[in-house]
């Protein structure tokens, strides 16, 4: 895969979970995720993971 296509893969996820933390904490409403607990933990795992995904794996392979 090329290093762009991971990065739009990581905007993607990190987007979708900032969305699912905010369902899962109850600030968007209209969804079966609103409020749940189970949504408001894996929200900013997804987010986090995106980051990674997006910003720090292409900052790392610049050192090396």
């Amino acid at each position: 895969m090329t290093s762009r296509v991971l990065t739009v893969v990581g905007v993607v996820l990190l987007l979708l979970g900032l969305l699912f933390t905010l369902q899962g904490v109850g600030v968007v409403g209209g969804s079966p995720m609103t409020g749940s607990s189970f949504w408001a933990v894996a929200g900013p795992v997804i987010a986090l993971v995106g980051l990674w995904l997006a910003v720090l794996r292409r900052v790392g392979r610049r050192r090396d």
